[in-house]
């Protein structure tokens, strides 16, 4: 676990190695202080007051030492958390940064939520709260053990055997409780998935009486089971804990009793019973920092759950990048055999796709749900890299390119675009962060965004809202394209942009479409007719395979798929609803 942490740290770990020291060298004080009892007590017994008051004053330098030396451990933990707080959440950010976007899945995103809000907060708490008793309390034992070698070796012998074996029970405890903490672990994450759906789908869950409701209460029942079972769990492991040092305890006094008694071959000599009265008082003292490590081990167990989902966040490997970066030459984009499937799914989503797109030119991607337009989209994009072939941007393999040239091709629309919350301006200047206000309304002109800024009291300084609420689906829509074009990249990706909106709206997405043909190379996923229709390029898509390829005319005389897909599109379009008959009022 130290490791783990360390490697969280990144260029702060000197300063955990630090502490570390500090911790284990505040322990090796506790234990020495403690043992000066030993002859603290055996000279009183004795009858030797000067003597034990000379021991007596040792004990309280050593007192006065160990609270002063705690203070300064204390502070470099905390020192530590604030290292954590701040360099491990930066080297956290830094490395999503890097991360594929295809990582992005919403599993991935709540995990990454949780661990930088709730996880690097309690991390933090670790080296001030739990490992500075956690280190003491394994240390101090080791002196002890020493001093009752030296008191009495069966004695010695019980204690320094005894710790291999509370280590073994821990680690068995932890082994048992470790499934109980990841099953609350997930549950809570999903809960408060639900929990924000529930705050942001309340106009749904209206319409629809609330009956969404049963989804969260699903999700929070299940975190209650999940949490109760935590509980126990929990609870029995501290018991066996407890009771593994308990026993540990039962043995000394046995062996002390038998050294009393006699039968461990050891004569009672004058003074023994001193020696035996001072062994059991630290075989007790022995016992005190082991509860502590028993009782610490199980909150110990709940942090590691947090810290393994850090640094497994922290293990995925961001697409490699090339030594020497080639430059792409122009806006094509080409395929060669290209295949691709996500992860260890053993179906490939796209089989040996190979094609040809010119820059310049507007390429339309038809084909069922499922038949892989998106994902060959995001494979342009570097989502992830292909399975198998190869994939070029400007004549340059994409894995050859650097992540800021590749960027730098490209500017991209999705089907739902987020914008930000701030102003119009803000959100289009995304695009090109130095761009000046004449080069936002000209990309706000030629995206159909100045309509909506004429509208608005504020004009272009009008607030979106935070994910853009205040705005339509089509005026969002807009602005993302907006967004796009003043990036001014030689190669544009749309994904959907029309689907579910307006007439109006689409007509306006369309249009500005129809204006970058020829000026930039286009790729769009269509499924509207006045889309698909502008195309220098149909490619249609199957099962991951492309069946057609060429020109809309080209295609249509085929009678092929593309002809079966307009005819499906005219019939929809056609579509009325029948006037009601019959004398029932309406």
């Amino acid at each position: 676990m130290l490791k783990t942490f360390m490697h969280l740290l990144g260029d702060d770990a000197p300063v955990f190695r630090r502490y570390l020291w500090m911790a284990v060298f505040n322990g090796l004080l506790s234990g020495l202080t403690i043992t000066t009892l030993v002859p603290v007590l055996g000279r009183l017994l004795l009858g030797d007051v000067r003597g034990a008051a000379q021991w007596l004053l040792l004990l309280l330098v050593g007192m006065l030492a160990c609270w002063a030396w705690r203070r300064r451990v204390e502070k470099a933990g905390v020192a530590v958390g604030v290292a954590v707080l701040r360099g491990a959440r930066h080297r956290l950010g830094d490395h999503v940064a890097r991360l594929p976007l295809g990582w992005f899945s919403a599993p991935n995103t709540a995990r990454l939520g949780h661990v930088i809000t709730q996880g690097m907060m309690a991390v933090a708490q670790l080296p001030a709260h739990v490992f500075t008793p956690l280190i003491s309390g394994a240390v101090t034992p080791l002196v002890m053990v020493a001093a009752l070698f030296a008191l009495h070796w069966p004695m010695g012998l019980i204690a320094l055997l005894a710790l291999p074996v509370l280590v073994a029970v821990l680690l068995l405890t932890a082994r048992l409780g470790r499934r109980a903490d990841y099953a609350f672990h997930h549950h809570f994450a999903a809960t408060s998935q639900r929990m924000v759906e529930f705050a942001q789908a309340q106009s749904v869950l209206r319409a629809f009486n609330g009956g969404g409701t049963r989804l969260l209460e699903q999700a929070i029942d299940q975190q209650r089971q999940s949490s109760m079972r935590l509980i126990y769990q929990s609870s029995l492991s501290t018991v066996l804990n407890a009771w593994a040092v308990q026993a540990v305890f039962a043995a000394l006094l046995v062996a002390a009793a038998l050294w009393l008694n006699g039968q461990l071959g050891v004569a009672l000599e004058p003074g023994a019973v001193v020696a035996v009265i001072v062994a059991l008082l630290l075989a007790s003292r022995y016992i005190d920092p082991l509860l502590d490590v028993a009782s610490y081990a199980e909150i110990l167990r709940g942090f590691f759950f947090k810290q393994k989902t850090a640094y497994e966040i922290l293990a995925v490997q961001p697409l490699p990048e090339a030594q020497q970066p080639q430059a792409p030459v122009d806006g094509s984009i080409e395929l060669r055999e290209v295949s691709f499937r996500y992860g260890a799914d053993p179906l490939d989503v796209l089989r040996d796709v190979s094609l040809r797109i010119a820059p310049g030119s507007m390429t339309a991607l038809i084909g069922e749900s499922g038949s892989g337009k998106s994902t060959l989209l995001r494979l342009i994009a570097r989502f992830f890299d292909v399975s198998q072939g190869s994939l070029l941007v400007g004549g340059v393999d994409v894995r050859q390119m650097s992540g800021t040239q590749l960027a730098g091709q490209l500017s991209q629309i999705f089907q739902d675009s987020y914008l930000f919350q701030g102003s119009i301006a803000d959100n289009i200047r995304l695009g090109k962060p130095d761009a000046s206000l004449a080069e936002i309304m000209d990309a706000a002109q030629q995206a159909g965004v100045a309509e909506i800024i004429a509208r608005l009291p504020q004009g272009i300084d009008t607030p979106v809202g935070e994910g853009g609420t205040r705005l339509s689906g089509g005026e969002r829509q807009r602005i993302a394209i907006a967004r796009a074009l003043i990036k001014d990249a030689p190669i544009l990706l749309v994904d959907e942009a029309t689907a579910a909106l307006d007439a109006e709206n689409q007509a306006a997405i369309a249009q500005v479409l129809a204006n970058l043909r020829g000026r930039r190379t286009v790729v769009v996923i269509a499924h509207q007719l006045s889309t698909v229709a502008m195309a220098d390029q149909i490619i249609v898509l199957e099962n991951g395979q492309v069946v057609e390829q060429g020109a809309p005319a080209e295609l249509l005389a085929r009678q092929g798929r593309y002809a079966q897909f307009l005819e499906q599109r005219r019939a929809a379009s056609g579509w009325r609803i029948a006037p009601a008959t019959g004398d029932a009022p309406c």
